[in-house]
């Protein structure tokens, strides 16, 4: 579900040709300087950068209900826009803290990042402190921050106001030349008001944002938890500063390598197998939801679904639905089977809409506005600032068609081309990840965003690290989604005392997590 703010070229789709419009090629890709990022710090603080490193912290009210409610308080911290820079043009990034319940026993401060890229992670210890032991909660300042670019960090706002970058490219070349030029008409949106700021938002800079917020409260060295992206966020972190990381816990983890084209593509056949593990939960169920009484007719009822949406695109209190946004609700709802209900929920919504059928729009925008929750603007600025993207729209095209048949439903979004294709080449190069940093990695089986091999090379790639397999579940989040107390003991029990499991380990739900969905 979109915002139709492209409405234009849905109409017009079939007139659509494989050309680009030039003034948008010219005006996104057009050659601009290169900056070099300031030395890495190996003790101390970085040279030119003591002012940010020392600045004090003005502790007030958050003004956010959640956060409130938790005790927490907000700061804002000046970091450089351009490192190689640091006193030219400055960010302000929003942090929040909530106290250690023990002075006492206080042991240092415990960031975390919520993952997207794009997501806004001010208020997420709010929830995650729930995760948390009493004895953990203790010992540690927990800090939310919202990434620079991001949430109340200076954001970057893209002129066109589409909630999410990513999109399905539909059945055929006409579907596919939409989305190219809804991805340049995005690229150029974001990055023509400020190329500057639009650059600089990027997943080396974010952690050298961290290591500032470290200086400014006087710690040695940080703990952390991230999740999905922040995974990626916190091992380029623990490998652009040796010694400042002290425990992490990498939850759905990414592969440093496969980032970011690498881990979408992977998305499209573990997607396609959650596809099939929900149609036979929705079989079983064939007396509530009437979408087929076998797993593969409930597939079929799908694709179906789909193919109906390509042919009678529903637009209603500003979304659409069509080919290129029904894929993306599907995943948004298969990350998790505690989400199975709603998924099917959606789905007959969506099927009784392209079916001519009255529906309830705000409903199906609550069924599926959390799971999505990202900053397209963010979002775009951070993958596309990382790590440059093919520029030929040929060669996203020819990989779509190569899985049509293996990966019908999902194949198309995996491959998809993305705003990247049009953005400016990376300010540095991405980071090679390679470290004895000691770190707990969580990850499922089945997860549907950061697939099982991405946590395994993740684990490679951090040498002193355990793994910690949450088997036969299909799940991206798993210490958040509380499905396992082998999980949560392995995780408080490393928080607390620092003691890592001696082998990598395999937990199990406690109790199957579809009856919940």
């Amino acid at each position: 579900m979109i915002k139709i703010a492209y409405r234009r070229y849905r109409t017009s789709r079939r007139r659509l040709r494989w050309l680009v419009p030039g003034v948008v090629s010219a005006a996104v890709l057009a050659t601009l300087p290169l900056a070099s990022a300031s030395a890495e710090p190996v003790d101390g603080v970085p040279g030119g950068l003591e002012r940010f490193y020392h600045q004090q912290l003005d502790w007030r009210p958050c003004e956010d209900a959640a956060l409130d409610e938790a005790g927490a308080q907000c700061a804002g911290v000046a970091v450089p826009l351009d490192y190689s820079r640091p006193d030219a043009r400055t960010l302000t990034v929003a942090i929040s803290r909530i106290p250690a319940t023990d002075p006492g026993l206080r042991r240092g401060i415990m960031l975390s990042n919520p993952g997207g890229p794009g997501g806004p992670g001010l208020g997420m210890m709010a929830e995650l402190q729930e995760r948390l032991t009493p004895d953990v909660r203790a010992r540690y300042d927990l800090v939310g921050m919202d990434p620079r670019g991001i949430g109340r960090s200076d954001p970057v706002n893209c002129a066109l106001p589409l909630p999410t970058m990513l999109f399905s490219a539909g059945f055929d070349g006409f579907g596919f030349a939409r989305d190219t030029t809804l991805a340049a008409a995005l690229a150029a949106s974001c990055v023509a008001p400020d190329p500057e700021k639009a650059r600089r938002i990027t997943t080396r800079n974010t952690a050298r944002d961290m290591d500032i917020v470290r200086g400014a409260f006087g710690e040695r060295a940080l703990s952390y938890y991230g999740g999905s992206y922040g995974t990626y966020l916190g091992a380029v972190y623990a490998q652009m500063f040796p010694g400042r990381s002290d425990r992490m816990v990498l939850d759905s983890a990414i592969a440093p390598d496969r980032y970011w084209i690498g881990t979408y593509q992977d998305m499209g056949a573990v997607n396609e197998a959650a596809l099939d593990d929900w149609s036979s939960w929705a079989a079983d169920r064939d007396a509530d939801y009437h979408f087929g009484n076998s797993g593969p007719q409930v597939r079929a009822f799908v694709e179906d679904m789909i193919r109906r949406a390509a042919a009678r695109p529903v637009v209603g209190n500003g979304y659409l639905i069509d080919e290129h946004t029904v894929p993306m609700m599907l995943l948004a709802l298969l990350s998790s089977p505690q989400k199975n209900a709603d998924l099917a929920a959606v789905v007959r919504i969506v099927a009784d809409a392209v079916s001519g059928l009255p529906i309830d729009m705000e409903q199906l925008k609550t069924k599926i506005s959390g799971p999505v929750a990202l900053n397209a603007s963010g979002m775009a600025a951070v993958l596309c600032g990382d790590k440059a993207a093919p520029r030929d729209p040929a060669w996203y095209y020819r990989n779509i068609e190569s899985v049509r048949a293996t990966q019908p439903v999902f194949g198309a979004f995996a491959n998809n081309i993305t705003a990247c294709a049009f953005w400016p080449d990376p300010v540095e190069p991405p980071t090679t990840v390679h470290n004895s940093a000691p770190a707990l990695i969580l990850q499922a089986t089945g997860d549907t965003r950061t697939p099982y091999q991405e946590g395994l090379a993740l684990h490679r790639d951090l040498t002193s690290s355990r793994m910690v397999t949450l088997a036969d579940t299909r799940l991206h989040g798993v210490l958040r989604a509380d499905m396992s107390g082998c999980v949560s003991d392995i995780v408080n029990t490393y928080f607390r005392d620092g003691t890592l499991p001696d082998t990598d380990t395999t937990c199990r739900p406690d109790s199957d997590p579809a009856q919940s969905g």
